[in-house]
């Protein structure tokens, strides 16, 4: 048995392997510079058997985040990428491996403390921190775009995929490592090598909702209608969730008559 799961365990880390190659690849046929054969040495570590982009733009992006967020929500962002590339390949959706990490890199970004003011969405706050990397990086304003919804809609189900293939894939990773929406669809060989890479923490569903407790609760009103709102409630029996039926019964129109 033993002997049976290390060549399972062989084949999946061959496996995301080939996609790397693929995905490295694909940048080259782009017409994006690649980074040089070696990576920095704060994006390192763990990566030789997942396939993240190996460009200047991708290991900017890890240093950044890595630097801004820690690594609870770096390696959170990393499994969002790897869930994400691997899906777009079991279903034929194209996608930029470049522009897909960074997105999975920001998704998160608004939850920091450099948003401890803040009254806007944190979905938003991500989005344009990541729109303003891009461009400093001389990234189309039109690319720049694409990344912004994909971040800014990863928590509004039912939406993304109805804009473009990143947006979708982002959601996707991000519900897959959350809640394991999808969790069927990847092979056990492929969670297993992607959790040794970068594994959940025993403890991560309460950390990460105290995490979004913590970011949010000077702007709760940003939840209302969103899944975060129940985060709210777990986290703050105080807190009340809107109700829409109510507003509309109660509304100025309703209270014309």
């Amino acid at each position: 048995m033993k002997i049976a799961r290390f060549v399972s365990m062989a084949c999946a880390v061959l496996l995301i392997l080939v996609l790397g190659f693929v995905q490295t690849s694909n940048l080259r046929a782009a017409g994006r510079a690649p980074a040089p054969d070696h990576q920095s040495s704060d994006t390192a570590d763990r990566t030789p058997n997942i396939a993240i982009p190996d460009s200047n733009l991708a290991r900017d992006a890890a240093r950044y985040i890595r630097d801004s967020e820690g690594e609870f929500l770096f390696e959170h962002s990393t499994r969002v990428y790897c869930w994400a590339a691997l899906s777009a390949q079991r279903n034929g959706l194209p996608y930029d491996p470049e522009l897909l990490y960074v997105a999975a890199m920001f998704h998160d970004y608004g939850l920091t403390e450099n948003y401890a003011q803040s009254h806007l969405r944190y979905e938003v706050d991500g989005a344009n921190a990541a729109r303003q990397f891009l461009r400093s990086h001389g990234v189309s304003e039109t690319t720049s775009e694409q990344v912004w919804l994909a971040i800014a809609l990863h928590t509004t189900n039912g939406i993304p995929a109805q804009v473009s293939p990143l947006a979708a894939l982002v959601a996707q990773g991000a519900n897959m490592d959350l809640v394991g929406a999808g969790y069927g669809d990847f092979t056990a060989e492929q969670r297993d090598a992607i959790e040794m890479a970068y594994p959940h923490p025993q403890d991560f569903a309460e950390v990460f909702m105290r995490t979004l407790y913590d970011s949010l609760k000077h702007r709760p009103e940003t939840t209302q209608g969103t899944g975060l709102a129940d985060v709210m409630a777990y986290e703050d029996p105080h807190f009340v969730r809107r109700d829409f039926s109510a507003l509309m019964r109660n509304s100025p129109w309703a209270a014309r008559k």
